[in-house]
């Protein structure tokens, strides 16, 4: 796990959100370290410059169906695109497509 976590720490600085689901009644301790809701992740490596990690248990959506579950992995990918391009300096919204579109 260690190393699991010093990657996701070295990852967080790179275009990158990475999603895991958990399958199973298995105990996911390990992956809720990871999403970083607790705080950021800190290990040996550092201080983690975002959070890239969204953690999903599908028993948790047993009654709530495929859209609630597909809703839930993907919701905090917009916000981390944000960040990410945030810390470059590059705002949303302020490329332009390099030619027209086709019509």
């Amino acid at each position: 796990m260690p190393e699991a976590c010093d990657a996701v720490v070295r990852a967080s600085r790179l275009p990158l959100s990475i999603i895991i689901v958990g399958i199973g009644n298995a105990d996911f301790s390990d992956m809720r370290e990871l999403n970083g809701d607790r705080g950021m992740l800190e290990t040996e490596e550092g201080r983690a410059v975002r959070d890239i990690v969204q953690f999903v248990p599908v028993r948790e959506f047993k009654k709530a169906g495929p859209n609630a579950l597909a809703k839930t992995v993907l919701a905090e990918v917009p916000k981390q695109v944000v960040e990410y391009y945030g810390s470059k300096g590059i705002p949303p919204g302020t490329q332009k497509p390099s030619s027209p579109l086709p019509q």
